[in-house]
């Protein structure tokens, strides 16, 4: 039977990328690749993941995992969230000084209109 090469891509924690190229055969779907490459057995911190219902994808696309990989693909298991992006660009924002000292007011010169940062 003929095989496929695609990437195995898993970020552990940020700024660190595990990568491993993985042959299977073709017609694998996306479990089958995770599962042929040891790793739900070596890492326990990727069992964990995959088991809480980690999201895994192709290319940035979160994906379901009986999708049938394609030569080339590169699948991604991605981490939960640990702070909503809302709720992290609010406090973000509050940090700032509100809406007086970001965007378009940020650099207002005195008797400039508003909105036009002069």
């Amino acid at each position: 039977m003929a095989e496929i090469e695609v990437l195995l891509l898993y970020s552990p924690s940020a700024r660190e990328v595990q990568e491993e190229v993985l042959r299977v055969p073709a017609g694998s779907t996306l479990h089958e690749a995770i599962a042929a490459s040891g790793r739900l057995a070596r890492d326990g911190v990727f069992a964990d993941l995959i088991a809480q219902g980690g999201h895994v994808g192709v290319w940035g696309r979160k994906m379901p995992p009986e999708t049938v990989l394609q030569a080339g693909d590169r699948i991604e298991v991605y981490r939960p969230l640990r702070v909503d992006p809302k709720v992290a660009r609010r406090e973000r924002f509050d940090r700032q000084g509100g809406s007086r000292r970001t965007g378009l007011f940020a650099k207002r010169r005195a008797g400039g209109k508003p909105g036009y940062g002069g």
